[in-house]
């Protein structure tokens, strides 16, 4: 067996360096391995939490060769590097690197592929633990993984080696479609060895939120239907579809956000505390939270949900198409590049608690955010005062583009008279911590790497989301939307979205940039 190998020593070292081990991307072509997963890795080894013994092994039916593999992930590190590149520790991360051109049905791919594993073992003492990242359109997900198990390389040996999958969204398309693709996965492999990936959970903020939670003494107390009025969560996105108009036509906004991002943000905002940071721990919490979402009727879709479809409009000062005249979109489309929803927990702590909910293209600013409103405080103080009505208190936590969390509550204007004026306290990681270089990938690819499953969804968790979303799928294939689009590009959306939260004397909260 080969020596360990050194890798350039750079900063201290913070965390529990991965297993050494094997990563395999399917569709290692694509845009995704060069913008997000190498850079990925490369700060992983910057920040000295990537084993010394590690190899990639990319797979597409591109043809090229391995030195082609690595010229072109050279070019896409230079391009997409957060800071100065450390040409040592590149060349590290090159003589790693190996490519097989093949199509992922070949059968006989997956023979050549554990032959090559063998030699990378033998050559970078990688112990035989592998684990493969399924960048792939979802109609590869199952067969790739049947034809692996089929091979062995599913095969684990208890405390020696492991072996697992990465597969990305989206996972099903539907929920029988996402209860057939775990059956198909669970029948070839555990449970233990699927990591259903969600890079939302990858974001600081997200990950703080059970921190955030729980660590403080002053925040859990309140977090329930006595003193909070309503949450908000939006997911707002500036950009429409780049190349990717034929895909998003048959998912739409409430399939391609919903189940997935959104539900895992409402599980962490709204879970009991769990008895301990272990995965199943803090997943067995989301789960409940997500099972006692009241599903909503055929008559409560048409009057607590909202659909739209941008326009042609102008953001950021330049004129952008409607979604019909976008590449690959059919221009009668019904497809939702909007929803909002207004959604009910019924549970001991958030009985009587609305979510309210929204994501769309083509808004007027990239945010995503939780806004939790507090229960206004009682107004008979003020009564003989200037003071008109009571602003509530308001919890946000920022997700993207900047990480932090505010704070708005009211204070006294100095003068003479009692006049009350709103105050945010802010609080940016950035500021704070620094800022690391980051594609959002770092902790969740670490956290697979050390078998570590608490961000990764769970197979009930999945079908949990999709149960949610169901009815809305049903009724809306039913019922053709009114008019489309009925949204311009570069505003928050449909009038309907607001008239949402109007009717119940409530308002979204919007942040501009």
């Amino acid at each position: 067996m080969a020596q360990t190998e050194a890798m350039p020593v750079q900063e201290q070292r913070i965390g529990r360096p991965s297993d050494p081990c094997v990563m395999v991307i399917f569709g290692a072509a694509g845009d995704l391995t060069r913008r997000k997963l190498i850079p990925t890795l490369y700060n992983l080894a910057k920040a000295h939490l990537l084993s010394r013994n590690f190899a990639i092994v990319g797979i597409a039916h591109t043809q090229m060769s391995t030195q082609q593999f690595r010229e072109r992930l050279s070019s896409g590190i230079k391009e997409y590097a957060d800071g100065d590149l450390d040409p040592e520790l590149w060349k590290w991360f090159e003589e790693r690197m190996y490519y097989v051109a093949a199509e992922f049905g070949d059968k006989q791919m997956y023979v050549r592929l554990g032959q090559l594993l063998e030699k990378i073992d033998k050559d970078h003492s990688t112990r035989e633990n592998y684990f493969f990242y399924l960048a792939t359109s979802p109609e590869f997900f199952g067969p790739i993984v049947e034809q692996l198990s089929a091979t062995g390389l599913m095969d684990e040996k208890s405390g020696q080696r492991w072996r697992r999958v990465i597969i990305e969204k989206p996972f099903g398309h539907d929920l029988d479609s996402a209860r057939a693709l775990n059956k198909q996965l669970l029948q070839v492999a555990t449970e233990k060895q699927i990591y259903r990936i969600d890079h939302y959970l990858g974001k600081e903020t997200v990950q703080n939120i059970l921190a955030f939670r729980f660590a403080n003494g002053i925040f859990e107390p309140i977090w329930n239907r006595r003193y909070i009025d309503h949450v908000q969560i939006s997911v707002a996105e500036t950009v429409g579809m780049e190349q990717r108009g034929s895909y998003y036509d048959q998912a739409g906004a409430l399939r391609d956000m919903v189940p997935n991002h959104i539900m895992q943000l409402i599980s962490l905002t709204a879970m009991e505390p769990p008895v301990s940071f272990q995965a199943d721990a803090v997943r067995d919490e989301q789960a409940k939270i997500l099972h006692a979402i009241q599903p909503l009727s055929s008559e409560e879709v048409l009057s607590k949900t909202v659909r739209g479809q941008y326009g042609d409009g102008e953001i950021d000062g330049h004129r952008v198409p409607g979604y019909r005249q976008e590449d690959d979109v059919p221009v009668d489309s019904r497809t939702e590049t909007f929803v909002a929803m207004k959604l009910m927990i019924d549970n001991w702590r958030w009985a009587d608690v609305p979510f309210f909910l929204r994501t769309g293209k083509r808004m007027a600013a990239r945010h995503t955010h939780i806004v939790i409103q507090f229960r206004r405080a009682p107004f008979m103080l003020f009564r003989d005062t200037p003071v008109e009505n009571l602003m509530p208190n308001q919890l946000v936590l920022h997700i993207q583009p900047e990480e932090g969390i505010s704070l708005r509550f009211a204070a006294k204007v100095p003068g003479p008279t009692m006049r009350l004026g709103a105050v945010d306290m802010n609080f940016e990681y950035a500021d704070y911590f620094g800022r690391q270089p980051s594609t959002g990938y770092e902790r969740l690819l670490h956290d697979c790497m050390i078998g570590d499953q608490t961000l990764f969804q769970r197979a009930d968790m999945v079908e949990a989301g999709w149960c949610v979303v169901s009815p809305m799928l049903d009724v809306w294939k039913a019922l053709p939307p009114r008019y489309f689009p009925n949204y311009a590009a570069g505003t928050w959306g449909p009038k309907e979205s607001d008239d949402l939260l109007e009717r119940d004397n409530r308002h979204w909260r919007n942040f501009e940039k």
